[in-house]
Parts: structure tokens; C-alpha cells; sequence
């Protein structure tokens, strides 16, 4: 599967232009995604040095994309284009409806095909209380 992966409060917490710390379990997954052999893209609005960084932090902890922000690594971007939206089939982001999940729960939703009601309804799910039977033997 080819996933879209943002840097900015999803691999890091939001501390731009600098590089904030790692969200718990980010760089794990992602090396894990790898091994599972997934096409991860950098999906980034950083450009310029402030990309390089993103990139080499993320090379120094064993995650090594297979295209940054493009849809493949030989993709030519035009000259002036600040912004291009990537082909791949799921997108990882903070800004993502209902939020970002914990990095586990993700890792689970790909690798099993887990929806977010899967994870979240049994989270919330209770069993209702049995009721107890009225008699002399109950």
C-alpha cells in the first residue's frame, strides 16, 4: 500500500520550523509499515531546509521514505509548484477527521483492516449489568 505520511504533528509534535519531539511510537510504526513492505511518501508542507531536516531525522532513526512529497521518487515537480498533492491510497495526518489516532491503534488499522469503529466502539463499548432473576432458587 503506497501512505501519505505527514511530519508535523504526526511524526513530531508541532514545534515548526523547528523539529519537536517524537510522538510516542511514530518512527517504530513507520520502520514496522516498512518492513511490512509499504510504500511510505513524506507528505510535508515544509520545503527548502526546513524539509532536508525533517528528512535526515527521520534517516537518523532507520525511516527512509520512498518519495518525499511526490508520488514516486522520479517524479518531476514544476518549477514554482509550493504545493502537490501526492498519489497513495491513505494519508497519516494530525489533521485528519476525528484526529490522530495513537500510533498502535494505526499500525493495527492498516495491518489488520481495522476501521475506526473496530477500534473505538469496543473502547467505549460497557456490557449492561445482568439483571438478576427474582424466585427462591434464583
Amino acid at each position: 500500500m503506497i501512505i501519505a505520511v505527514d511530519f508535523d504533528g504526526t511524526i513530531v509534535e508541532h514545534k515548526y520550523p523547528e523539529i519537536g519531539k517524537e510522538i510516542p511510537f511514530a518512527t517504530y510504526t513507520l520502520k514496522k509499515l516498512i518492513e511490512d513492505r509499504h510504500q511510505l511518501i513524506l507528505w510535508t508542507v515544509r520545503r527548502g531546509k526546513e524539509l532536508e531536516e525533517a528528512v535526515e531525522w527521520c534517516r537518523q532513526r532507520g525511516v527512509e521514505f520512498y518519495a518525499v512529497n511526490k508520488s514516486y521518487p522520479e517524479e518531476v515537480i514544476e518549477p514554482g509548484e509550493t504545493y502537490y498533492k501526492v498519489n497513495a491510497e491513505l494519508f497519516i495526518d494530525d489533521l485528519n477527521l476525528g484526529g490522530l489516532p495513537q500510533w498502535g491503534e494505526i499500525y493495527s488499522m492498516i495491518s489488520e483492516g481495522k476501521k475506526w469503529k473496530d477500534i473505538y466502539s469496543n473502547e467505549n463499548h460497557r456490557e449492561e449489568p445482568k439483571k438478576k432473576k427474582k424466585g427462591w432458587f434464583w
